[in-house]
Parts: structure tokens; sequence; C-alpha cells
């Protein structure tokens, strides 16, 4: 399956619920609202819904308020397909997927190449930079004009999930695709500072407070950082941090792997574990062992146990893939 199917299908389809993984990012909301815009172009009607809400520093987007969040009295919310983006797994979609209840059509949508194709249609593209440089190329696909708020929608999605175009998965295609969103004016330096300098002070102490707490192994190639449960809160902490904290680490000369383990604040017993890598380590392949995925620089999983157990079980696999 591919664009052409996914092309074929959206024209079919005429009311969508569109949701994306949990812990929002710039990619999974571009790709929402750009994929919002699309239909709405076609004349067809939609409804982004999804588990947790949308981090502040992403509030410049345009159409930001169309997005909901699901609520514990969900209404019921009518549609005949169900869009799922920038997702390897549909249980990362939180609950929403649970609203699927009478077994609707689903397209997936993804660039992660841990995904295993779930839905009637699905579109899994491991060499774009980001699903946001797909929902582009369905826009090509089906000649529908980019305008301005898509194109900045679009171009946040490609620049957060390219580390600002410095990941290997930035491709000559991403570079057209961007000087071709650059024509329709989007402020460039105003949309960097909006996603990566706007700390708030409350934040930016605690930043200072975990810095020193990273700890090195495997001969200083691997770095990591082990967050107690309740120190990154929603809401009044950013979840931002962590990703300051990996792009700290992964900066240092010499470290090839970078881990942050983060006891969850709502499930007892629960580790949420990012990894990323200059690429010498396929941290996907890591992931997986531990039942998680993502991409050969950037991955994640999830474990129940003690902490410290877990840290020395993931490390030790490190190490040996470091041998």
């Amino acid at each position: 399956m591919g664009l052409k199917r996914i092309c074929a299908s959206i024209k079919k389809y005429n009311n969508f619920l569109i949701t994306a993984h949990t812990n929002l990012e710039g990619d999974a909301l571009g790709a929402e609202l750009a994929f919002y815009a699309l239909i709405r172009k076609l004349g067809k009607q939609g409804v982004i819904l999804n588990e947790d809400g949308i981090p502040y520093w992403h509030d410049f987007l345009p159409g930001i308020k169309r997005i909901r969040r699901l609520g514990r009295n969900q209404p019921e919310i009518k549609f005949d397909c169900l869009v799922v983006l920038d997702c390897a797994d549909l249980k990362r979609t939180g609950d929403v997927w649970r609203l699927n209840k009478d077994g609707k059509p689903i397209l997936n949508i993804d660039h992660h190449i841990s995904n295993q194709g779930f839905g009637d249609v699905h579109w899994v593209d491991a060499h774009a930079s980001s699903c946001s440089e797909m929902i582009y190329r369905i826009y090509k696909q089906m000649r529908l004009p980019i305008c301005r708020p898509e194109a900045i929608c679009l171009y946040t999605g490609m620049m957060t999930d390219t580390g600002s175009f410095r990941y290997s998965n930035t491709s000559s295609f991403t570079h057209q695709a961007v000087a071709e969103l650059l024509k329709l004016g989007i402020n460039v330096p105003l949309i960097y500072r909006y996603v990566y300098e706007n700390l708030a002070l409350e934040e930016t102490r605690l930043l200072i407070k975990l810095l020193p707490k990273i700890v090195f192994s495997g001969e200083g190639k691997i770095a990591y950082f082990k967050l107690k449960r309740g120190i990154l809160k929603k809401g009044a902490i950013s979840m931002d941090l962590g990703d300051q904290l990996l792009s700290f680490a992964r900066a240092i000369k010499g470290v090839e792997v970078v881990v942050l383990f983060k006891e969850s604040v709502g499930t007892k017993n629960q580790v949420r574990i990012n990894l990323r890598s200059h690429g010498k380590v396929d941290v996907n392949k890591i992931a997986a062992i531990f039942g998680g995925g993502g991409h050969k620089t950037a991955a994640g999983c999830s474990l129940h146990g003690d902490t410290n157990q877990i840290i020395k079980s993931v490390i030790a696999k490190i190490q040996q893939v470091l041998k």
C-alpha cells in the first residue's frame, strides 16, 4: 500500500476523525492541522482529537484551537474514517482509538520504521523525514494548493523531526519541499524561537538542576538521565525538558547513545525510555527488544518494574551493541 491508495481513500470518505500519538510534538501537530486543511479543501468534514493537551510552545500554529482533547465523558463524534498520523502503534493514540467502536476504516500514515502496517489502508515511509513531509506529498499528489497556514504547519513538522534539518533523516526532497514552503512567506526565525527558545523561568531553573545529574557509562559513549516520578509535571512544568536534556547530552563529544529514563506520574512502576544516537547504534533495534520502536537514531519504549533494574538492563544491552 502507499500514497495512491491513501489519496483514493481520502476521496472515498467524507467525515474524518484525525488523531496522533500521545506526548504531542511539532510533527504530530503540524501533520494533523495540515491534513485537516487538506480535507476541508476537498469539501469534507473532520475533527482532530488527541489523548493529550497541546504543549504551549506550539500555540502559534495556525488552526491550533481546532484541536480537541479527549475527555472523560467524551461526546459522540460521527465519522466514517479514522486517520492515525505519526503513530507506529494504534494504541499509542491513548484511548482515542477506542472511539472506533463500529470498526470504521483506519488510514495509517507514518514514517516510523517500527510501524507494523496496522489499519485498513496504510502508507509507511521510513525514508520520509517526518509525517508532515508525507502530508506535503499528499497535497502534491492530489494537486491541492498549499497556503501560508498549511506551510507553517508543514514546515514546523519537518523542522522539529529533523532537529532543524541536522539529522540523517533530512533528505534532498526535504529541502526541496521546504524551499517551496519558504516561498509562501513563513517567518522561519519566529517559528524557531517559539519552538526552541521559549522556556519559562521555572523550567529553566529545573533544567539547571537536572543537567548535573547526567551519568556516563561505556567509557563515555553512553550518557543517561534518571528522572524521578513527578519531576516533569504536565501543565506546571514543560514536558519538553526531556528533549532539552537529550539534545544537551547528544552534543557531548564521544557520546554515541543518550537515554532518558522517566518515571511515569500516572502509572505506578512504569518507566518511559527515550533513546537517541548519532547512527552508529540503531536505537530502534534496542527499543524493539523492550517492546518499543521508532527510528534508527530516535526511539522509545515503556517498561514496568524497578527503575534501577530497568536502567541496568537497558544500559547493558547498549553496551553489548557498542562492543
